[in-house]
């Protein structure tokens, strides 16, 4: 099911945030590599095992900018019980979406204008909110249309900002102290938080240090690498995966993870 932007939220603001935020052409090289790839894999894995841990009894899930559909195919594998939405800024991620997910609910929404209260128990946000100038603003949303928390993945460290960062219309790497102040103050409170490819953080610092960028720069280039290369990582952070589930947080690596529970404010309606 396939819904377009509602009609009261604002059309030409929303269009003015997608020109900066995301370029819609990766969408069809997302849609080829992801499925094959360690790090949206390992990804996939460490959303589910968080649904599970903290919101066991959840029935519901949002995902914002849900792109192609892969994280939304993977929950729906392994929690079938959950109702799905997903919603995307770009029409054309969605038409991937939909392909994924043909049963999922979809929406295309600007997350800073959630036209929800208090409608999903969980709401996800997966490396979404870097692309967001105004972050804060998609938090207290993302606050007021969940029932009972988020989960959330991020770029970590400002020192890892590159090329690729610039390429991708991320507007700022977090340090976890900034993510979790953001959080908190939306009304959140944090649950859990952990550094991931953290045991390949070396690698990918020497990665960043010894590629320029070009006129030709292909942001996916790091995603097409050779089959051995491909099964050795995930290998790799598949024991990362093993000890952040006996709840063992890392304290650096290139991505960051937060699990967070609503707080109720003070004269919010129970």
């Amino acid at each position: 099911m396939l819904n377009t932007l509602p009609t009261e939220t604002n059309a030409n603001t929303a269009k003015s945030a997608a020109e900066d935020s995301f370029k819609k052409e990766f969408f069809q090289d997302l849609f080829n590599l992801e499925s094959g790839n360690f790090w949206f894999r390992n990804r996939n894995k460490l959303i589910i095992w968080s649904i599970k841990k903290f919101f066991p009894s959840a029935k519901s899930f949002l995902e914002i900018g849900c792109g192609t559909g892969f994280v939304l195919s993977g929950i729906k594998k392994a929690l079938p019980h959950l109702e799905l939405c997903g919603s995307e800024l770009f029409e054309d991620g969605l038409s991937f979406a939909q392909k994924r997910i043909p049963d999922a609910h979809l929406m295309q929404l600007d997350a800073r204008k959630l036209p929800f209260d208090k409608r999903f128990d969980v709401i996800g946000a997966f490396d979404v909110i870097e692309h967001i100038e105004e972050d804060e603003e998609v938090l207290r949303e993302l606050y007021r249309a969940c029932r009972q928390g988020i989960v959330l993945t991020v770029p970590q460290h400002k020192w890892l900002w590159s090329y690729l960062d610039e390429h991708s219309c991320h507007k700022r790497r977090y340090t976890r102290k900034e993510l979790v102040e953001k959080v908190e103050a939306a009304g959140f409170t944090i649950k859990f938080a952990t550094s991931f490819v953290s045991l390949l953080l070396p690698v990918m610092l020497m990665s960043r240090l010894r590629k320029k960028a070009s006129e030709d720069f292909d942001v996916t280039a790091e995603l097409k690498l050779p089959a051995f290369a491909n099964a050795i990582l995930e290998k790799i952070l598949q024991i990362e995966l093993l000890l952040i589930g006996k709840s063992i947080s890392f304290p650096a690596g290139g991505s960051l993870l937060l699990i967070a529970t609503k707080s109720p404010r003070s004269g919010d309606a129970l």
